[in-house]
């Protein structure tokens, strides 16, 4: 039986997979069928870590509005609490980021929703 070489849209599909593991190493760049597999894994881990991030990212935001609270003698849900109370619609991340570069504003800010 004769070889079949397929056509240019099977090529095209390697050469898309190729293209998008340049930079991994040894067979993973070069062989389609290892490159495919390492390929899948890594946009799936790709996708999970843009989700991570977003958690890790959270959590360190509260940290830092909690330690700087904790500077002025609150703790950081009596003072997300008085913020939700006083209707201050300020996020997470800029509360976080004028704690950490401005504590005078974040000590305007905690004493105006005290």
């Amino acid at each position: 039986m004769a070889r079949v070489r397929r056509g240019f849209k099977a090529r095209r599909r390697r050469n898309r997979v190729l293209k998008l593991v340049k930079g991994f190493h040894f067979d993973r760049r070069t062989k389609f069928k290892h490159a495919y597999q390492t390929l899948v894994r890594a946009l799936h881990y790709s996708y999970v870590s843009r989700k991570l991030l977003k958690r890790d990212m959270r959590k360190l935001w509260i940290i830092r509005i909690n330690a700087a609270a904790n500077l002025l003698g609150t703790s950081y849900s009596r003072f997300i609490n008085s913020l939700k109370k006083e209707n201050v619609t300020l996020n997470r991340k800029m509360l976080a980021q004028i704690a950490a570069t401005d504590m005078e504003g974040f000590k305007a800010i905690h004493t105006a929703v005290k």
